[in-house]
């Protein structure tokens, strides 16, 4: 039924609808449409992706910021009740919901299981890039871009990063590292406005819920500026960046064959497999037992957030020295005033207490990280390595209780910043990033440790690097996804060897003279994505490529009978509308290894034809690339 709205003017009182009483009125409608297209215009002249990389800033602030009030409410609901009163559609948005809800089931249980929301997190970001970028194109009305897309999906992940820790400097530098070899310079501006926005938003979201009386950074520190270090410890934070790089190796180590231990193991795989809930609740019922506060876990800490341990263990005073003629009481609750009290229960010293920590979240962070549930696991890495700069730092302010004398002047050691240190050496050591030295002085809005800091992930890196695999790239291994390793060192002789060595030579052309009936039995016996199609059987001159569904939607609607004596071939498919894609890129068999590899990760190739003076001689894949790489790594021993 329509909408009755008015009457026409002079008329015998008949209603009209909206249409019948703007229809007599051109004019009007065309200046209205004038207007809205000059607004368009002057909105999209400094191009419309900015908006969307704005909205898209700001909406995912808002899940954050809601994310972190929601979690605050339902663990205190949980205490009173206690107390007796988850790349087959990996972007796609119906992930979101499912995504959000487990994330914030996961943060809920606190430091009980240990895991932050990094991880997850950008993975919800990246969902909202790839949707607002569809969105985009239909308000455009533009073609699917994939240039587009993926400068969409780079601001995404810079903007995951940016949200989580209100730091949108670090956020874009660490995604940069983290999740790409090869980076493209005009995505940094879009990167940094986005996670500027996000960030911006975050922050202004604390102060409107008066958390904050100004946009501040999350964990405020009150370091010295004048001699925030003195010169000879220098040497004691390059020290520390070699303890975390040496047992970030140990953990990587440990978290890889613990997975390949679960992925062999009969009884742990059948039940990853089949069941994934009892899996997490057995894996979580020991966590949780180790963790309980009256238990075990009073030698932890276990009663502070993550976000408490943090600002516990950032802390300027010397624990050891302030306890060391008194024996503070454990308090029967936390004292927000006081809550480094956590860490020094009356059974243990400070430094059985970080100790204690140390040795138990080793194993219990590896193990929550085979749970199969939405968790980040950067931020726990983070506090590990806190954890192990605060002991270093207890252990010099205890051994130099008045300091350390240069030129005449005793300046007292400040444990928190050797926490400071070892967060970012150990958390980027894993990571395999440098970034991390820049996120420590997002967070806490101070940069007067920059250079021993910078020392310190520099050395952790070096090691790191130079021994392990990263903690996401051991897993991507593991779990074998597509994954394109480095070339590593110079000793292992990959510079001489060219493609002509590793190319696989087995190659299925098609040709434009090759008749019907043999396509069709080529295109049945192999399982291959697109075909190097030929000049001639004979020639094997490479002039472009079909694509397999292409070519199987051609021959479907050829017609089952010719006339007499026509012999129908190839050619007559493609004049008849198959599409043909050229070869723009293609390699010699004179062709490094290094060249190939440098091609494969800039351009996120997945198979190149190689041709010697035209003719189509062999392929090569991330199968025969890995497989080159793997025989210089690990050269076999001759019987």
């Amino acid at each position: 039924m329509e909408e009755l709205v008015g009457l026409h003017e002079g008329s015998s009182g008949k209603p009209v609808t909206l249409q019948e009483l703007w229809g007599p009125c051109p004019r009007a409608r065309r200046s209205i449409r004038g207007a809205l297209e000059w607004v368009k215009e002057r909105l999209f002249r400094v191009g419309e992706d900015w908006y969307f990389l704005m909205a898209h800033g700001v909406l995912m602030a808002l899940i954050s910021y809601a994310m972190n009030v929601a979690i605050r409410s339902v663990v205190r609901e949980v205490k009173t009740i206690l107390s007796g009163v988850i790349l087959e559609d990996y972007l796609d948005i119906k992930n979101f919901g499912a995504k959000v809800a487990g994330l914030s089931c996961t943060l809920a249980t606190g430091s009980t299981i240990f895991l932050g929301k990094l991880g997850p997190f950008v993975h919800l970001s990246v969902i909202t890039a790839a949707y607002l970028g569809h969105v985009r194109t239909k308000i455009i009305g533009e073609s699917e871009n994939k240039t587009k897309k993926m400068e969409m999906l780079v601001a995404g992940a810079a903007v995951g990063v940016a949200t989580v820790f209100a730091a949108p400097f670090s956020g874009v530098l660490f995604s940069i590292e983290v999740m790409s070899s090869h980076f493209s310079v005009w995505d940094y501006w879009r990167g940094f406005f986005a996670a500027t926005c996000g960030a911006f938003m975050f922050r202004l979201l604390a102060v409107f819920n008066s958390e904050q009386e100004t946009i501040t950074s999350i964990y405020k520190t009150s370091f010295r500026v004048d001699i925030p270090f003195d010169l000879p410890e220098i040497f004691f934070f390059v020290a520390l960046g070699a303890i975390c790089g040496v047992l970030s190796c140990g953990y990587n180590f440990c978290q890889r064959s613990f997975l390949f231990f679960l992925k062999a193991n009969g009884f742990t795989s059948k039940l990853l497999a089949t069941s994934k809930p009892l899996y997490a609740a057995l894996a979580a019922l020991v966590l949780a037992s180790i963790t309980y506060p009256p238990g075990v876990g009073r030698f932890m800490a276990s009663r502070l957030s993550m976000e408490q341990h943090l600002e516990t263990l950032f802390d300027n005073n010397s624990w050891a020295l302030m306890t060391k003629n008194s024996s503070p009481s454990w308090p029967a609750e936390p004292d927000p005033q006081n809550l480094w009290l956590e860490w020094c229960h009356p059974q243990l010293t400070v430094f059985g207490t970080l100790v204690f920590f140390l040795v138990m979240k080793f194993w219990m962070l590896i193990l929550a990280t085979t749970i199969p549930i939405p968790a980040g696991y950067f931020l726990p890495i983070f506090i590990y390595g806190a954890v192990i700069g605060r002991l270093l730092g207890e252990a010099l302010s205890v051994a130099f209780p008045e300091g350390i004398m240069v030129g005449g002047e005793v300046n007292p050691i400040m444990p928190g910043a050797y926490a400071l240190a070892g967060a970012a050496a150990f958390s980027g050591a894993v990571t395999h990033s440098i970034s991390t030295a820049l996120l420590v002085f997002e967070l806490t809005g101070q940069m007067v440790h920059a250079l021993p800091v910078l020392m310190a992930v520099l050395v952790a890196n070096a090691i790191s690097q130079s021994c392990q695999p990263s903690f996401y790239d051991g897993t991507i291994i593991v779990k074998k996804l597509p994954y394109l390793p480095w070339i590593r060192g110079r000793k292992i002789g990959s510079y001489p060897v060219t493609v002509d060595h590793f190319m696989n030579c087995t190659l299925t052309t098609l040709a434009k003279d090759m008749p019907l009936e043999e396509v069709i039995r080529v295109v049945i016996s192999t399982d291959v994505t697109q075909y190097p199609l030929v000049e001639t059987a004979e020639s094997q001159t490479l002039v472009g490529i079909v694509k397999r569904n292409h070519l199987v939607q051609a021959l479907q609607m050829e017609p089952a009978s010719r006339a007499p004596g026509q012999q129908p071939c190839l050619q007559d498919i493609l004049a008849g509308g198959c599409p043909i894609q050229p070869v723009t890129l293609q390699l010699s068999p004179e062709t490094s290894l290094h060249e190939t590899h440098n091609l494969f990760e800039l351009l996120n190739l997945q198979l190149l034809f190689v041709t010697s003076r035209g003719r189509a001689v062999g392929s090569v894949t991330w199968v025969e690339l890995k497989k080159a790489i793997s025989t210089l790594t690990n050269p076999t021993t001759p019987k």
